[in-house]
C-alpha cells in the first residue's frame, strides 16, 4: 500500500513539473516565449510557493485520493498556468479590456473545470470541490491593472477570495476533524497555499499588480466582429460608471464589476438566469403600435456623454466653528499638521488619499472617513477615534485613546503606545485590521497582532456562544 502511494505521488509530481516547466509551450498551445526567466526573481520566489505549498497540497491529496485528487491537480494546474501568465506579461504590453479577456482564458478554462466539480451538490465531497473552486478567483489578481478595473487591489483581491473559500474550508475541518485527519491536513494546506502564500508573494512582488512590459510584443487583440452591411449603428454607449466601481468599499456584498464581474458570471455558470423570454406577441414584426415608416422629421437620439467622475471638492484643512478641525480632499500631503487645538475639539478627515496628518494635542475625537492610503499619528483623544469606509489606512497613538472602532474598512494599521494598551476596540464588517504594540523594552521591534476576521457561532445552553474561528483550523 505504502509503495503504490508513493509511486502515485511520484506520477502527481511529474504532472505538475510538466505543467510548470520554465519555458517551453505556452498554455495557449503557442511556442515558447523564446527568453529565459529561471533567474528572474519574481518567477523565482513562484517556484519557492510553488515548492513550499504545492507539494503539501499535493502530498495530501494524495492521502484522500479520488476525485479530491482530481480536482487539486486541477487547482495546482491553474497555479501552473498563472506561472506561465507572469511570464508572458514581462515580454507583452498592456491589453485592452478585451484583449484581457483573451489573455486570461487558459486560466479561465481551467477554472471552470474546477467550477463544474464545485456544482456537484450530490456529492459527498461538495465542501472540498467548493473550496478548491471558490479560491481559484485569488489567481485572477493578475488581471488588476488599476483602480478602475472593477478589482480590488491584488493583496486585498487574493484575502477576499479565499474569505469566500474558507466559508466551505472550514466545513471540511469541522466535518472531518474526528473522521479523518488526512482530510483536515488537506483543507489546511490548502488554506495555507493562498494564506500566507499566495498573498505573501504577490505582497513582495506585485502589490500594485502586475508590470507590463511597454516595449514588449504587441498586445493580444480580440478579432473584432464588424456589423453586416445595412446594419444599424451601434447603440450608445452606456454610462461610464457601468465599468468603474469603487474601490475603496470592499465588501463581499458590493455587485462585481468589470472584469470581477466577467469572471462571477462564467463561473456561476447560468449567465443567462436574468433574462426574460421574448414571446411572439413582444417581437417587433408583430407589433402593431410601431410604425413601419420612420418619420424623416423625428431627430435621431444622440449618444449621452459618458457620465463623469464624481467631484472632487476643494482641499481644506480648518477650525469651523472653533470645535471642529476639517481636513478634506488632501491628495498627496505628507506634511499636514494641527497644532493649536484642545479636548473639546474634534477632527474630521474626509476624502484624503496619500497623505500625513499629525495631531499636536489633545483632542476629543477624531474620525477618519472614505480615505485611502492615509496616515495619522495623535496624541491623546478624551472619547474615541474611529476609522470609517477606509482602504489602506495606518494610525499610530502616541499616547492614550479610550476607544478605537473600525468599521466598514480594508486594511488598517494601528499602532499603539504604552498608555493605550488598554483600549477597547471595536471591529464591523472589516478585514486586514493588525494591531501593532510596542515590545518587550525600547530596543525591540513592534509586534503584530491580526485581528479575527470570522467567527463561529455555537447555540448552548439557550443562547449562542461565539469565537473567532483559528487560523490552524483546528
Amino acid at each position: 500500500m505504502e509503495a503504490k502511494l508513493v509511486e502515485r505521488l511520484e506520477t502527481a509530481v511529474a504532472r505538475l513539473e510538466a505543467l510548470g516547466a520554465g519555458v517551453g509551450v505556452s498554455s495557449r498551445g503557442l511556442p515558447d516565449i523564446g527568453v529565459d526567466m529561471s533567474s528572474d526573481p519574481s518567477i523565482m520566489a513562484f517556484d519557492d510557493l510553488m515548492d513550499q505549498y504545492a507539494a503539501k497540497v499535493s502530498c495530501a491529496a494524495e492521502k484522500i485520493g479520488g476525485p479530491v485528487l482530481d480536482v487539486t491537480m486541477l487547482l495546482l494546474e491553474a497555479f501552473s498556468v498563472e506561472k506561465q501568465l507572469l511570464m508572458e506579461i514581462k515580454q507583452t504590453q498592456k491589453p485592452d479590456m478585451a484583449g484581457m479577456g483573451e489573455f486570461l482564458k487558459p486560466l479561465n478554462e481551467v477554472i471552470m473545470k474546477v467550477t463544474a466539480k464545485a456544482e456537484q451538490r450530490g456529492s459527498e465531497l461538495f465542501n472540498h470541490f467548493k473550496s478548491a473552486g471558490e479560491s481559484l478567483s485569488a489567481l485572477v489578481w493578475i488581471a488588476y491593472t488599476g483602480k478602475d478595473c472593477g478589482l480590488s487591489m491584488p493583496i486585498a483581491h487574493v484575502e477576499e477570495s479565499w474569505q469566500a473559500a474558507e466559508f466551505y474550508n472550514n466545513k471540511v475541518l469541522v466535518e472531518y476533524k474526528s473522521k479523518d485527519p488526512n482530510h483536515v491536513e488537506w483543507a489546511k494546506t490548502l488554506k495555507e497555499m493562498y494564506l500566507p502564500g499566495l498573498r505573501d508573494y504577490v505582497k513582495s512582488h506585485y502589490p500594485l499588480g502586475p508590470v507590463w512590459n511597454a516595449s514588449g510584443k504587441k498586445a493580444y487583440v480580440a478579432p473584432s466582429k464588424a456589423p453586416p452591411p445595412g446594419a444599424p449603428a451601434a447603440p450608445c454607449p452606456p454610462p461610464a460608471s457601468h465599468f468603474s466601481s469603487e474601490s475603496s468599499k470592499p465588501s463581499s456584498s458590493q455587485p462585481k464589476q468589470g472584469l470581477s464581474a466577467v469572471f462571477q458570471e462564467i463561473n456561476s455558470g447560468n449567465v443567462t438566469a436574468g433574462l426574460r423570454k421574448v414571446t411572439d406577441d413582444m417581437k417587433s414584426k408583430n407589433r402593431t403600435d410601431r410604425s413601419v415608416v420612420a418619420s424623416t422629421s423625428e431627430k435621431r437620439p444622440r449618444c449621452s456623454p459618458a457620465t463623469t467622475a464624481p467631484k472632487v471638492g476643494p482641499p481644506k484643512l480648518e477650525l469651523q466653528m472653533g470645535r471642529k478641525w476639517a481636513v478634506e480632499n488632501q491628495i498627496g500631503i505628507k506634511n499636514l499638521v494641527i497644532e493649536d487645538c484642545d479636548a473639546k475639539q474634534s477632527v474630521y478627515v474626509f476624502g484624503c488619499k496619500d497623505s500625513v496628518l499629525q495631531i499636536q494635542g489633545k483632542v476629543n475625537n477624531i474620525t477618519l472617513d472614505k480615505c485611502t492610503k492615509m496616515g495619522v499619528i495623535f496624541k491623546d483623544v478624551v472619547a474615541a477615534f474611529e476609522i470609517v469606509n477606509c482602504n489602506g489606512v495606518e494610525a499610530q497613538c502616541q499616547g492614550f485613546a479610550p476607544t478605537i472602532s473600525v468599521d466598514n474598512t480594508s486594511g488598517a494599521q494601528l499602532y499603539l503606545s504604552q498608555d493605550s494598551l488598554d483600549a477597547s476596540i471595536t471591529t464591523a464588517k472589516s478585514i486586514d485590521i493588525n494591531i501593532l504594540v510596542p515590545g518587550a523594552d525600547s530596543n525591540s521591534d513592534w509586534v503584530e497582532h491580526p485581528l479575527p476576521q470570522q467567527y463561529i457561532h455555537v447555540y448552548k445552553n439557550g443562547q449562542f456562544e461565539t469565537s473567532p474561528v483559528s487560523h490552524s483550523g483546528a
